[in-house]
């Protein structure tokens, strides 16, 4: 019993520790985090009954709870369609699922769903070493769990995004049931308007997974799938889109009985294929995520790919290889930097992480595929300083720190006394509410 105390005192310091290092002393630098604001953490904690309970049923044509199978549904499906509805009217949309728990499980539902409906087990999408998210891969929840066949859109390394034409091309030879578009390194809005016409020449659901730039796209600055031609949504909920962790499926609804019968079998994937207890604890928290989207998320999402691109041409002129710089080096939360020439992404990831700036080492679309333990690359995220009140000045002044360390002008050891200062200067969560009545009044006021 000893050893069980032992171990329970530790986790609980390893804990507090966490909380202190991660959420007060360090700069957040990964594109894939998410940072929520004090109303959503106040809505997660007042949902902590919810959090505990189970829902599992059927969903109607417009994402409303249908049928439940277990008792004591009384405000939880009026939960669940309130949190629906509150993410259909933020992107558009006609129909949501909101019962995902995670951005690969939107991925498995979707993909598992319209497979079925299409009855085609083909699916076209951005190859993994140019940035798609390993749930599409045929190594990973696509190809070894659903047993699709991936073929890869021909991507275009030097524009950073899919070769519309000569994916084009791929799409009419290969006649596959879905074309995915969207991924983890995510530099610049996808060709899905060029290539929607060629998918439904061939009968193809096109997918977008937004979830690195559900946020971006909720501000109206990067793309907006649904009216590109986008057939389906899929997305986690805790990236650019500042909610709890979870997920989203959405679309413009069974506008046909090809739609119909999609939508349909997307449900079923999600139950009771893939979900039996959906964390109805989070939909509360999300659901003031989705409201703080609607009213701040525009200057948020501006301010974010404001600041990534400062960064970019910051460190690209103070002899950083930054990628695309042709381009602006990027229109969305993330910019990709080559890393090679002063020791290669492991290394530097490495040093940042001992001056306390957390950013990840990636692959790059030209790196052998097996280098995954030292790439030439960092992908590095801006989503959560942009939240901490962040602007171009201050990116870069803090773009300062990261080349002392790059350039190994100073031990990180002294660089990570000024990230701490710098990080104690930016205490507030901006773009939110600081607490939930603080909405409640906002919201009386409209």
């Amino acid at each position: 019993m000893e050893d069980f105390y032992d171990l329970v005192l530790k986790l609980t310091q390893a804990t507090r520790n966490h909380e202190r290092y991660r959420d007060q002393e360090c700069i957040n630098m990964i594109a894939s985090e998410g940072i929520k604001s004090p109303a959503v953490k106040e809505m997660q904690a007042f949902a902590s009954d919810l959090e505990g309970r189970y829902a599992e049923g059927e969903n109607d044509l417009l994402g409303h709870v249908k049928k439940r199978y277990y008792q004591g549904q009384k405000y939880m499906s009026p939960i669940e369609d309130y949190a629906t509805d509150l993410m259909k009217g933020l992107f558009k949309a006609e129909w949501a699922d909101v019962r995902i728990v995670s951005g690969t499980h939107a991925n498995l539902a979707t993909f598992k769903g319209l497979s079925s409906s299409s009855k085609n087990r083909k699916m076209v999408v951005t190859p993994l070493s140019c940035g798609a998210h390993i749930s599409h891969d045929y190594t990973g929840l696509a190809g070894s769990v659903l047993g699709i066949e991936d073929i890869n859109h021909v991507y275009n390394i030097n524009e950073m995004n899919i070769d519309p034409d000569r994916s084009a091309d791929v799409i009419r030879a290969a006649k596959p049931g879905i074309v995915t578009f969207g991924g983890s390194l995510f530099l610049f809005p996808h060709p899905i308007k060029e290539l929607k016409e060629v998918c439904d020449e061939v009968g193809a659901y096109v997918v977008y997974d937004a979830s690195h730039v559900l946020g971006l796209v909720a501000g109206g600055v990067f793309q907006d799938p649904l009216r590109e031609g986008a057939d389906f949504i899929s997305s986690s909920t805790h990236k650019t889109f500042p909610g709890p962790q979870g997920g989203v499926i959405m679309s413009n609804g069974p506008t046909t009985p090809r739609m119909e019968k999609a939508i349909k079998k997307v449900q079923h994937a999600v139950f009771p294929l893939s979900a039996s207890s959906t964390h109805l604890g989070r939909l509360p928290a999300l659901s003031i995520a989705a409201l703080e989207m609607k009213l701040f998320g525009n200057d948020l999402a501006k301010q974010i790919v404001k600041n990534a691109q400062t960064a970019g041409q910051y460190l690209y002129e103070n002899g950083v290889k930054v990628l695309c710089e042709h381009k602006g080096f990027t229109r969305s939360h993330q910019i990709a930097v080559d890393i090679r020439a002063f020791g290669g992404g492991n290394k530097i990831a490495q040093d940042l992480e001992d001056a306390n700036i957390i950013i990840n080492k990636n692959l790059l679309p030209y790196d052998d595929q097996s280098s995954k333990g030292d790439p030439s690359g960092l992908r590095v995220g801006f989503q959560d300083v942009t939240r901490r009140g962040f602007k171009e000045g201050d990116v870069k002044h803090f773009c300062d720190l990261i080349l002392d360390v790059i350039k190994a002008k100073r031990k990180p050891a002294e660089v990570q006394k000024d990230i701490i200062n710098l990080r104690k200067e930016f205490s507030q969560i901006k773009y939110g509410f600081q607490n939930v009545e603080e909405a409640l009044v906002y919201i009386k006021k409209l």
